[in-house]
């Protein structure tokens, strides 16, 4: 997050800005008295909202890195079907464009989209009943994956979807996108990492990935290379409601005793976050496979 943009001092000030310079005061001119107080003010404040700002599910890296894997896993079929809906964009930067779309001011996606990130069960098991009246991620899969089966639906249609499939399918698969409904999936959970004021969510989708200093391309590379033909059959996994599941089962271990987090943390859990990671890429593709091995192709009857 930016800071707040302050005015530059004016040019016909000079000689105050020298003054500051030197002894770190903006003298007895009212216009830097003033320049200053906004100063003390809104830094602080810009601060404080970098700290508070929504996370978004595992993050660009995390989001783009289940994309690229899943690209490695496409069939060809349902590769051409992509290849024709999205151009030149691959999976990886279609992962994180309902994230990015989170800025648009249009109603849809400040508020008919905006629960279609996560789910809330109270038990161990997803049930329809968990869905509140505005959706959520399940619903939204379910809606979207009609979306591209359907041969009546357009092209526009179904790129909306099959980049909405691609990410809910990423955020399933992040545990603290699968909460209980009692701290906002780890967002209310106040913890630092290395020395940093933040929250048990933000570490989850973002901190712990990005703590590898790796992109999101060499991070791939380095998951793909270790995924065996025994975990891709074994995490050709296409009901939403095992993957909650899983992620229901990990969710309950990651809250720390100690909320001081680091290197210790990010060793405890490292294991964890790269087969969420993996399972993920590997399901996006065999959820993408499902549907476009059995649906009309993308370009065929399609109304644009």
């Amino acid at each position: 997050m930016s800071l707040p943009s302050i005015p530059n001092p004016p040019a016909s000030d000079i000689a105050d800005s020298t003054a500051f310079a030197r002894t770190g005061e903006w003298g007895s001119n009212p216009r830097y008295l003033l320049y200053e107080k906004s100063m003390r003010k809104l830094i602080p404040l810009a601060l404080s909202l970098a700290v508070a700002s929504p996370a978004h599910a595992w993050g660009p890296v995390g989001h783009r890195i289940t994309g690229a894997i899943a690209d490695e896993n496409l069939s060809g079929l349902a590769r051409a079907n992509v290849r024709l809906l999205l151009g030149t964009e691959d999976l990886a930067e279609a992962a994180t464009w309902p994230d990015d779309m989170k800025s648009d001011p249009d109603a849809f996606w400040q508020k008919q989209a905006s629960p279609w990130h996560y789910v809330t069960v109270k038990g161990d098991d997803y049930k329809p009943s968990d869905a509140p009246a505005a959706g959520d991620a399940m619903t939204a899969l379910t809606r979207f994956t009609a979306t591209l089966r359907d041969s009546h639906a357009s092209i526009g249609d179904k790129r909306l979807a099959l980049r909405f499939i691609v990410h809910i399918i990423g955020d399933l698969h992040q545990p603290l996108h699968d909460g209980a409904g009692d701290d906002r999936g780890g967002n209310t959970v106040a913890v630092t990492w290395f020395g940093k004021p933040t929250n048990l969510h933000s570490v989850w989708d973002s901190a712990l990935v990005e703590q590898r200093s790796l992109s999101y391309s060499e991070y791939a590379n380095w998951l793909s290379r270790s995924i065996t033909p025994q975990e891709v059959i074994a995490w050709n996994e296409r009901d939403p409601a095992v993957w909650i599941h899983e992620s229901i089962a990990l969710r309950k271990t990651i809250y720390p005793t100690d909320p001081a987090l680091s290197w210790d943390y990010a060793y405890q859990h490292r294991t964890e976050v790269d087969d969420r990671l993996k399972r993920a890429g590997v399901r996006i593709a065999a959820y993408l496979n499902w549907i476009f091995d059995s649906a009309p192709a993308a370009g065929g009857a399609a109304k644009r």
